[in-house]
């Protein structure tokens, strides 16, 4: 008898563990076009009634004396700082994936975030809802700007056709609201690292038909970024890398990206796409070793293969972290050479050895990061997107608006303080005193690449053992502070 008890528990077991595992791929499945059909589930994009944020005014600003949290201290977008608005120097952007596909879930946890328009599916329906409350969220926040992957925005199909046909009508709406609202996207990309046809990557896989694949899903996303007039177009290959040298080709999987880059390009120009193509460096995660690692490396690709003309860089600031860099570093690397194109603005945690994602709040940090941009004259055609997330622990609606003001108002800050720096002038003065010895005969000869080894010889032998001066690091640290 007890076996008997024994074996039924068992099978009640195995039935609600089966019951458990159908209902989570019930909630994953794709679906087709047709909103007639079954996959559609309950949801109407037309029966959510009133706002989606009916607590949250008009994000305004208030100045720094404000103790409102729903509102900018320091980011008022139509004073003119340095010889243009604050909205120009910086043109924020939401990232519609962090902010609205973003569940809270970690490797060790499972999804914290319900939002109240959300049903649980990954229905067309579902997925146009979302959009409206993502169109209402900027307008709410006074941001004109936003950023999509291409599958973030739309459920796949069971096939290419039937997938590009669910993008086509999430795009026809979001077209349609950014005619009622003059938002308009900052960037669009193919999201090619999610899929289990990329865990070996998109144009390096060892497989031509996920190659093709890919090329297929970027053709489609250039179109779709073009009609919704997208000022840019970004290339992050979270899989262009490999886990181990032992099975890879990497001469070959390097020949196939430029290959695949070069293809983009051509396809940009054949269908008049004006935008800037951009490539976003990260060093690792989730590849062990990824190929564009940092700015300096990715520039040396571009060179490499002829596509320097072609392209410009996308910096992250949590990449550039995890590349053993600054983001100031980054930045900087990009800047000087002509490449520096559009800025993820976020940051990650020093005791965290991964891609955090969190809002910039460092006010150091975010002055280094607008004396690059002002020093570049601007980020135009690109700007500052919040490639950022809430924490797993922050679950409030309002949230999501506090978090996006704070990073607004933290690069806000920065770009003051280093108006306050170039007005002081006294940190520009040292750098420049420290190189004025180059400001000789002998040193404009050098920097006009004429100091032959001969010339320079019969100086050393004139002027006998050099004279160095002084760094003047701690000067150089303390007037830096007095701007924050």
């Amino acid at each position: 008898m007890k076996g008997c008890s024994e074996r039924l528990l068992f099978l009640l077991l195995l039935l609600a563990s089966s019951s458990l595992l159908s209902a989570v791929i019930a909630a994953q499945q794709t679906c087709p076009a047709d909103l007639d059909s079954k996959c559609d589930g309950g949801a109407s994009d037309d029966d959510w009634e009133g706002e989606f944020f009916p607590g949250v005014p008009k994000i305004k600003y208030e100045g720094p004396t404000s103790k409102n949290p729903l509102a900018y201290k320091w980011y008022n977008k139509e004073e003119v700082i340095l010889g243009k608005k604050m909205k120009d120097w910086m043109r924020f952007s939401v990232a519609f994936w962090h902010t609205f596909r973003g569940t809270g879930a970690d490797p060790f946890g499972a999804p914290t975030k319900t939002w109240p328009w959300e049903d649980g599916t990954n229905s067309l329906a579902m997925a146009k809802r979302r959009m409206r409350a993502h169109f209402e969220f900027m307008e709410k926040l006074g941001v004109d700007k936003w950023c999509f992957h291409d599958r973030d925005i739309a459920p796949d199909g069971k096939t290419l056709e039937e997938t590009n046909s669910n993008l086509d009508e999430i795009v026809q709406l979001a077209k349609q609201l950014q005619g009622e609202t003059n938002i308009k996207p900052l960037w669009g990309t193919a999201q090619l690292f999610m899929h289990p046809r990329y865990m070996h990557g998109a144009a390096t896989s060892p497989e031509v038909k996920v190659y093709a694949y890919a090329a297929a899903q970027v053709k489609k996303a250039l179109e779709v970024t073009h009609y919704l007039g997208g000022e840019n177009y970004v290339f992050w290959g979270g899989r262009e890398g490999y886990q181990t040298l032992l099975n890879t080709d990497m001469k070959r999987e390097l020949d196939h990206l430029a290959n695949f880059l070069q293809a983009a390009v051509d396809y940009k120009k054949k269908i008049g796409f004006n935008g800037t193509l951009l490539i976003e460096p990260k060093p690792q995660e989730p590849t062990k070793h990824q190929y564009d690692w940092d700015v300096a490396t990715t520039f040396a690709f571009l060179q490499k293969y002829g596509l320097t003309g072609e392209f410009k860089i996308n910096v992250e600031c949590n990449h550039a972290t995890l590349s053993g860099h600054s983001c100031h570093h980054e930045l900087e690397t990009a800047r000087i050479n002509g490449l520096l194109g559009n800025i993820d603005a976020n940051t990650g945690d020093p005791q965290v050895g991964w891609d955090t994602d969190q809002f910039m709040t460092d006010i150091a940090e975010a002055t280094l990061v607008m004396s690059s941009v002002v020093k570049n004259g601007g980020l135009a055609p690109g700007g500052f997107n919040f490639d950022a997330k809430l924490r797993r622990e922050s679950t409030d609606v309002e949230d999501m608006f506090l978090a996006h003001i704070s990073g607004m108002d933290t690069l806000a800050r920065g770009l003051r303080n280093v108006a306050k720096l170039i007005g002081d002038g006294s940190l520009d003065d040292l750098v420049r005193k420290r190189y004025q010895s180059f400001d000789s005969e002998i040193g404009a000869l050098i920097e006009a690449g004429k100091g032959d080894f001969e010339t320079l010889e019969k100086k050393v032998l004139e002027w006998g053992e050099p004279t160095v001066a002084s760094g003047k690091q701690e000067l150089a640290e303390i007037l830096f502070q007095s701007a924050l």
